[in-house]
C-alpha cells in the first residue's frame, strides 16, 4: 500500500493538522492522501499552511459538495436484504455500509479540491489573494466512525485477489481505494461488488461520469486558489527532488477519487431501504 502515516501515530503540527482535517472535512478520519503527505517531511505542514485557509473557511467544501451534487451515477441492481443476510451482513453492518458510501461520497470531491490546488502551487503557480481572517464556518456533523480498513496482508489468497482486483498501482506499490479495502471486512459482499463493479467501470457511462466528477472539480479549483492568500516563507516549501513522487500519488488520487465518489452513490443506492 501507499506509504501513511497513521491517525494514531500522528504527533504534534501533525496530529493538529489531522484534527483540523477531520473537523473541517465533517469525517470522523484522515483521507490516505494527506496520511501519505504525512510521511514525507515537512510536506503537510507546508500543504496545510500553503491551501488551509480555503478549507478553514469552508470555501472550498463547499466548492466541491456543489460541483458533484447533481452527479448522475449509473445504478447496481437493488441489493436483497436476504442477500446482506447470507453474505454475513447483519442490520448494524448495513448501516455501516451505509454510512461508510456516504462519507466517500462526502469526503473524495474535498479532497479533489485540495489535490488541485496542491498540483497548481507544484506547477509553479502562486496565489495572491488577500490575507484576511478566515470568516467563521461551521463544519457540517461529523458522520460516525467507519471500520478501520482491511490490510490486503491479513487476508487469504482469494480474499486478497478479490480486494486487490479493485485497486492498481502507484509508483510501484499497490493501492487500493480506502472504500474497497473497509468494505473487505465483509469479504462475501466485497466479492459480489467486484464481480458487478469491475464490468461496470469499464462501462462508458460510469467512465463519463468519473470524468464528470473531475471537470466540475477543475472549474472550480481557479476560484479557490485566486482567493488564497500569499505563501508564507515558513514553513518552507520541500525540495523539488520530491514533487515527481507526490505528483504521482496526485495522479492515483485523481484517478480513485471520482471513482469513490460515483461508486460510492451506486452503492449506497443499491442498499436495502432503511428499516
Amino acid at each position: 500500500m501507499l506509504a501513511a502515516l497513521a491517525e494514531r501515530d500522528a504527533r504534534g503540527a501533525t496530529a493538529a493538522i489531522y484534527e483540523e482535517i477531520r473537523r473541517l472535512w465533517g469525517v470522523p478520519y484522515v483521507s490516505s492522501m494527506q496520511r501519505h503527505l504525512a510521511t514525507r517531511p515537512g510536506w503537510l505542514e507546508w500543504v496545510w499552511a500553503s491551501v488551509g485557509p480555503a478549507f478553514a473557511g469552508g470555501q472550498a467544501q463547499t466548492a466541491a459538495w456543489s460541483a458533484v451534487e447533481r452527479l448522475e451515477a449509473p445504478r447496481l441492481s437493488p441489493i436483497p436484504r436476504d442477500a446482506f443476510r447470507v453474505w454475513g451482513v447483519d442490520a448494524a453492518a448495513e448501516r455501516t455500509v451505509a454510512a461508510v458510501c456516504a462519507g466517500f461520497v462526502r469526503v473524495s470531491p474535498v479532497n479533489l479540491v485540495l489535490a488541485g490546488l496542491l498540483r497548481r502551487l507544484l506547477d509553479g503557480e502562486r496565489p495572491a489573494g488577500p490575507a484576511r481572517a478566515t470568516a467563521p464556518w461551521t463544519p457540517p456533523l461529523t458522520l460516525a466512525a467507519p471500520p478501520a480498513p482491511v490490510d490486503p496482508a491479513a487476508l487469504d489468497a482469494a480474499g486478497r485477489g478479490v480486494l486487490l482486483s479493485l485497486g492498481g498501482t502507484v509508483d510501484g506499490q499497490p493501492f487500493v481505494p480506502g472504500l474497497y479495502r473497509i468494505l473487505a471486512g465483509w469479504p462475501a459482499f466485497l466479492a459480489h461488488l467486484a464481480t458487478v463493479l469491475r464490468p461496470c467501470l469499464a462501462d462508458p457511462a460510469t467512465q463519463a461520469a468519473c470524468r464528470q466528477v473531475n471537470e466540475a472539480i477543475d472549474l472550480v479549483v481557479p476560484g479557490i486558489f485566486a482567493s488564497l492568500p500569499p505563501l508564507a516563507e515558513r514553513p518552507p516549501m520541500p525540495a523539488r527532488v520530491e514533487f515527481p513522487g507526490v505528483l504521482a500519488a496526485l495522479d492515483a488520487y485523481q484517478r480513485t477519487s471520482p471513482e469513490m465518489v460515483v461508486v460510492g452513490r451506486m452503492v449506497g443506492r443499491a442498499l436495502p431501504p432503511a428499516d
